[in-house]
């Protein structure tokens, strides 16, 4: 701020001072031009005084000689030219006494009394010398002689005196011009400093404006946080990269990012924190990119990498995949540390995406299916692009389903380790749709989850499997029964009533009832988990934790919420035979699961090898496609009586 001031300061002074300046200079030269011209003024006049005087002395002296030429010949002939001069300087003293001086007009009137007495002794001479009067025209003739001598030098006295008047006047004029000059260089040096001082602070001042402007620049199209691109540069880059590819350019391609339970960072470590992440994602963003690629931040937790350079929509794809590589990782947040995941949705144009609006649009597309099916990366396909009249009118079709009995269940079978006996079964909801046919949970559920209808659909689902238990139970088959549950429901405080309700209208023991929750809603509310789990749990209601491992720091609530089982999510059991790591991490799930007596199951089960890792590892139950897939309420009794125990060796 005192910078800021004495920059002012000194701009303003500046400014000031030039035009004071200035205001002199201009002075000067007023002062400087009205001078000359009052010298070269009084220059003239005593110049013409000058030359009257000069006239006069002329005039005088010619009427002497003419006397001189008629006393030599006093004839007729000679007579009359000294009569015609007679008086011919009257004119000149008279134009003296009108616009002379003052010396001029004393000098005049002086020189005008003695004039007149020399015209009337020349006329009388000349009356003497008609008349024959020799004595008294020599009388005359001296007397003549005096008055024209005294009048000669009277005027050629006034002569000199004018031209001495004359040099005198020329002088101080030079003289004042000189020391005005001197003025003048003196101003004119100091408004040159002044210039350049003022030219100085102009320069100052525009290269701060020009600075401020780039950086006015710089913030309208970069996030604050993390100094990444901001929507409206990437739009514009979009739009550009479409341009060169329309002039044959390569192709251009979109990656769209969303971190995974960002949210619960916020939340459960305060926004700090999250800034922190969102740093630190943005670094891990450019040091895997290429300088030509651009990275952005569009909001949130949500950023884009505009790829240059790209031939195909499976290049975009390798780049994703190689980007959600180098992203996901452990990451230090001021002392606490916390994995970073995300979903990666990639489109490319000019195929499938024709316009800028496209690739954006089906980039996001994609990248919402990476993160509803925990897939990590896909491309934008348009079987997937729910944006479409039917997914507008998806929840309120899905409201009339749930009444009309369109709602399906499919059961996947859970066995025991290391004896492999069926332990229990998950219901799995499917939706058969009048027009679409028959959906999975994934094109409707998670609508669901932002909807109300979570409630009247998890209420729907648990009916229809406690009344396909009821069934198997009458023909001798008591199978132990697992219904995932939303978030939703979990906060509605009638639904642990509600799950009495339906165990006793359909006769179940709730020792048999398994309510599988996600772990996020542990994280993002763990005070309205805590209390609806105990209250199911206080009726006998089994509590799993599903989807184990994909969060920030749900571990925490292990042993303070009311559980009994723990499922290993199936993107760790399937890393178990390929990576050390991948093995370590699934140990060390199930050596805390343990540690806090809960039950483990592992999903995604497809192959011997995994089955007998998890085995040898301590887990007690799997799940995945090796034993069964989902199959229909009609056709559970078949696979039970088909599944074969192996025998121990």
């Amino acid at each position: 701020m005192r910078d800021w001031l004495r920059r002012r300061a000194v701009a303003r002074t500046a400014v000031v001072a030039l035009t004071v300046g200035l205001g002199l200079l201009a002075a000067m030269a007023v002062v400087s031009s009205q001078s000359a011209a009052r010298a070269a003024d009084t220059a003239a006049a005593t110049q013409q005084a000058s030359q009257q005087w000069n006239e006069i002395y002329l005039k005088i002296s010619i009427e002497y000689e003419l006397l001189e030429d008629y006393l030599d010949s006093p004839d007729q002939n000679d007579r009359q030219p000294l009569l015609s001069s007679i008086g011919s300087a009257e004119p000149n003293l008279r134009w003296l006494l009108a616009n002379g001086g003052d010396q001029d007009t004393r000098q005049a009137m002086a020189l005008q009394n003695a004039y007149g007495g020399y015209t009337w002794t020349l006329r009388n001479l000349i009356d003497a010398a008609s008349a024959g009067d020799r004595p008294g025209t020599l009388k005359f003739a001296k007397q003549a002689a005096l008055s024209a001598s005294g009048l000669r030098r009277q005027a050629s006295v006034n002569v000199a005196r004018n031209n001495l008047s004359i040099s005198v006047v020329l002088r101080d004029a030079k003289q004042d011009i000189a020391r005005q000059l001197i003025a003048v260089k003196v101003l004119s040096i100091a408004d040159l400093l002044l210039v350049i001082l003022c030219g100085l602070v102009l320069l100052t001042y525009q290269k701060r404006t020009e600075r401020q402007a780039a950086d006015n620049d710089y913030r309208a199209s970069h996030d604050g946080l993390t100094g990444l691109a901001n929507r409206r540069l990437l739009t514009d880059r979009v739009a550009a990269a479409i341009a060169e590819a329309d002039r044959g350019g390569p192709g251009v391609g979109l990656l769209l990012l969303d971190l995974n339970r960002f949210k619960e960072v916020n939340d459960t470590l305060g926004h700090h924190s999250g800034d922190l992440l969102l740093m630190e994602v943005a670094r891990r963003l450019r040091n895997a990119t290429r300088p030509a690629d651009l990275v952005a931040r569009l909001g949130g937790d949500e950023f884009a990498v505009l790829l240059a350079d790209v031939e195909e929509l499976s290049d975009a794809g390798a780049v994703a995949e190689r980007l959600l590589t180098e992203l996901c990782g452990p990451a230090e947040l001021g002392g606490l540390t916390v994995d970073i995941s995300g979903s990666i949705g990639y489109s490319y144009y000019p195929t499938p995406s024709s316009s800028a609006e496209e690739l954006l649009q089906h980039a996001d597309v994609a990248m919402y299916h990476a993160k509803r099916n925990h897939l990590g990366v896909a491309g934008y396909e348009v079987e997937n692009d729910d944006n479409s009249f039917e997914q507008l009118t998806l929840l309120a079709d899905l409201r009339c389903g749930i009444d009309r009995g369109e709602l399906e269940l499919h059961y996947q079978p859970k066995v025991s380790l290391p004896d492999r006996a069926v332990a229990g079964i998950e219901a799995l909801v499917r939706w058969r749709h009048p027009i679409r046919g028959l959906l999975g949970p994934q094109a409707f559920v998670p609508e669901a989850e932002q909807s109300d209808l979570m409630l009247a659909l998890t209420d729907a689902v648990l009916d229809m499997a406690l009344g396909d238990q009821k069934r198997w139970r009458a023909d001798g088959r008591d199978l132990p029964i697992a219904v995932n549950v939303g978030a939703a429901c979990l906060r509605d405080s009638g639904f642990p009533g509600r799950v009495e309700d339906a165990l006793r209208r359909h006769d179940a023991e709730a020792g048999l009832l398994t309510l599988e929750i996600t772990e996020s809603f542990l994280i993002v509310d763990p005070s309205a988990a805590a209390g609806a789990l105990a209250r199911l749990r206080d009726k006998g209601v089994r509590i799993s934790i599903d989807d184990f491992g994909v969060g920030y720091s749900s571990m925490s609530y292990l042993q303070s919420m009311p559980l009994d089982e723990l499922k290993i999510d199936r993107n760790f059991t399937a890393g178990i035979l390929t990576t050390d790591r991948g093995r370590a991490i699934v140990g060390a799930i199930i050596d805390l699961a343990h540690a806090v007596d809960l039950t483990v199951v592992a999903e995604g089960i497809e192959d011997e090898a995994t089955l007998a890792a998890v085995g040898e590892m301590g887990c007690e139950q799997a799940q995945g496609y090796l034993m069964c897939r989902p199959l229909p309420p009609a056709e559970i009794p078949t696979w039970l009586d088909t599944w074969t125990v192996p025998a121990l060796s």
